[in-house]
């Protein structure tokens, strides 16, 4: 049996195949992993705190007795009801423990769950699952825009709230990477919208917007004004501040396009505090000096140049989460290599 598509694993998730009493979830997404672990494991047992109901296995201890998986499938709960096991797979190779349960599958009554991280295709635990026909596999990778779009308008009907088109576009842009750090983003933001009825831009940049916001724009602008070596040491400030990759990537791109958009305001004849404050509104007057420089050393075209560079950059932080970082860094270090180049 193989991975199953993306469209068929929420369904698998929803209402799970007795059939397949054996579930492999892996992936890059550690946050969408725990998550849809959780909910195969809630929809097993009636208690998960039971411990009699639910037993959890550490797979490097399975590794040294891997014969402990299969009679924990197969224990017979003390007070009747239904079982599972969950398994939380480490550093170490327990695929021996895995093929014997897969030899012996547990009854319909018992669900036997592998927590993993991103496994590669010839992964000994991996191959074993998706060539049976007892065990499904559900992959996890980072959630795209559409994904997102649908997780933020699940929370704000939660929530009982709305959200503007340009809120929800925004707030796209600035989550993504990990599933349970988006929620998290999102649930924040709709505990600060409480009392209202729609949720808009405002409150995006207030809350999301602002995450690490002093690392980020230090980050932004010193990348802009070519200092190299103060944008390496803020982006490492950003991220020890758990501020995802994709999120600094994004805050540089929301700069160029301010940029840009002041660029082109002065070459049509505006002032460079009119294009400024049209460009960039609410802009913190400690940062002012530095986006005047920025605007001023920037040509239109070299911004279009570089925007375009960012929103590939965007776009692979999405694509590629386990490279997220790397990717984020360098086209931060881009920015301020043009820049010294000017």
């Amino acid at each position: 049996m193989v991975a199953l598509k993306t469209s068929e694993i929420d369904g698998y998730v929803a209402r799970p195949d007795a059939r397949r009493p054996i579930a492999l979830v892996f992936g890059p997404d550690a946050g969408l992993v725990h998550e849809r672990v959780e909910a195969l494991i809630k929809s097993a047992v009636d208690d998960p705190a039971d411990p009699f109901a639910l037993a959890r296995l550490d797979g490097d201890a399975l590794a040294d007795e891997p014969s402990r998986l299969v009679e924990e499938a197969h224990t017979i709960p003390l007070f009747g009801g239904r079982r599972a096991v969950w398994v939380k797979a480490g550093g170490r190779n327990f695929a021996e423990a895995v093929e014997t349960l897969l030899a012996a599958p547990p009854a319909a009554d018992c669900r036997v769950v592998i927590e993993a991280g991103d496994l590669r295709r010839n992964a000994p635990l991996r191959n074993l699952v998706e060539k049976s026909a007892v065990a499904v596999a559900l992959p996890c990778y980072a959630d795209g825009d559409r994904e997102l779009a649908r997780l933020i308008d699940e929370e704000m009907r939660a929530a009982g709230l709305t959200i503007a088109p340009d809120a929800r576009t925004q707030l796209v842009s600035l989550i993504g990477g990990d599933r349970a750090a988006s929620r998290s983003e999102i649930r924040k933001l709709a505990l600060y919208g409480l009392g209202k009825s729609t949720i808009d831009l405002d409150d995006v940049l207030a809350v999301v917007a602002d995450a690490s916001s002093l690392a980020l724009d230090a980050a932004v602008d010193a990348a802009f004004a070519g200092r190299t070596g103060d944008a390496e040491t803020q982006f490492a400030k950003a991220r020890a501040a758990g501020t995802y990759p994709g999120v600094i990537v994004s805050a540089a791109l929301r700069q160029v396009a301010q940029l840009h958009r002041a660029r082109l305001a002065i070459d049509g004849g505006a002032s460079a505090n009119e294009a400024i404050a049209s460009a960039m509104p609410g802009l913190h007057f400690r940062r002012r000096s530095q986006v005047e420089a920025a605007v001023s050393a920037w040509t239109a075209a070299r911004l279009e140049r570089i925007m375009a560079r960012l929103a590939e950059a965007s776009l692979d932080t999405r694509q590629r989460p386990a490279l997220a970082e790397a990717v984020a860094q360098r086209a931060l270090m881009a920015v301020a290599e043009m820049a010294r180049r000017r």
